[in-house]
């Protein structure tokens, strides 16, 4: 019946059967060895050419790492843009607390809306931050904004990773990608490594820095722009550099 339906609920199982709905799950869960989960959402559905775009990517990166090894991790330097809230409210598991079973049940507003937001650009790699910028919420970031952004980077790379021939990593966004953007890079003589579109699982700052520093700074209140930029600097300061367990804990600025 299952194999019929996927979705077949266990009260029409036990239905069906004439059997107890105790009974049903009994045989499913502990005998028959299934669960019921939920489909998993994605950010749009592969055509097979993005498929095949996306498994020559990355058989192409696992050559590079198979030739280099640790030396072409460590060469990568990725950037990416998010924007920071004044306020963000806290998840439901910060917001846990203990409660006696007389005490009236605590209330959770879904959704509060942040009246102002700094736009974060940061560029960073194996040994930490590399490079961060600010941007006010009525800007944009655009081809031109993001090239001066990539040159600013490019000093600061300079100064705190000399010796460093560093490969640019960042996702398919329209700015990073323009025509204008291509020349900035060729000029700046960055060699950009191949994102496939529509493949946030292979964006390192969606998965790892910014999820860490979101949930370091939500619940929290902040006055300013200035206010905001300040927490996410000491957050920078503080954690990242021992996140990463490199020598080179000064560059985190």
């Amino acid at each position: 019946m299952i194999l019929g339906n996927r979705r077949i609920k266990q009260k029409d199982i036990a239905k069906e059967l004439e059997v107890s709905k105790e009974k049903v799950q009994h045989i499913i869960t502990d005998i028959l060895g299934y669960r019921k989960v939920a489909a998993r959402w994605v950010s749009r559905m592969l055509t097979d050419e993005m498929k095949m775009q996306r498994k020559t990517t990355c058989a192409e990166l696992l050559k590079h790492f198979e030739e280099e090894g640790e030396e072409f991790i460590q060469r990568i330097v990725t950037g990416d843009e998010s924007w920071v809230p004044h306020y963000d409210l806290k998840s439901k598991g910060q917001s846990m607390e203990y409660r006696h079973k007389s005490s009236p049940s605590p209330r959770k507003f879904k959704v509060v809306a942040s009246a102002r937001k700094v736009m974060l650009a940061v560029f960073w790699d194996s040994e930490g931050i590399v490079h961060i910028e600010f941007l006010k919420q009525e800007n944009t970031v655009i081809s031109e904004r993001y090239n001066s952004t990539l040159r600013k980077r490019s000093v600061r790379l300079k100064r705190v990773r000399p010796t460093k021939h560093a490969m640019l990593h960042h996702d398919n966004a329209r700015p990073h990608t323009s025509r204008q953007t291509e020349e900035a890079l060729h000029k700046m003589n960055f060699v950009v490594l191949p994102h496939p579109s529509s493949s946030p699982d292979i964006s390192p700052s969606d998965f790892y820095l910014f999820p860490k520093l979101k949930g370091h700074l939500r619940g929290n209140h902040y006055e300013s722009d200035e206010d905001v930029e300040a927490a996410v600097r000491h957050w920078f300061r503080q954690k990242m550099c021992g996140l990463f367990h490199r020598r080179h804990a000064s560059t985190c600025t």
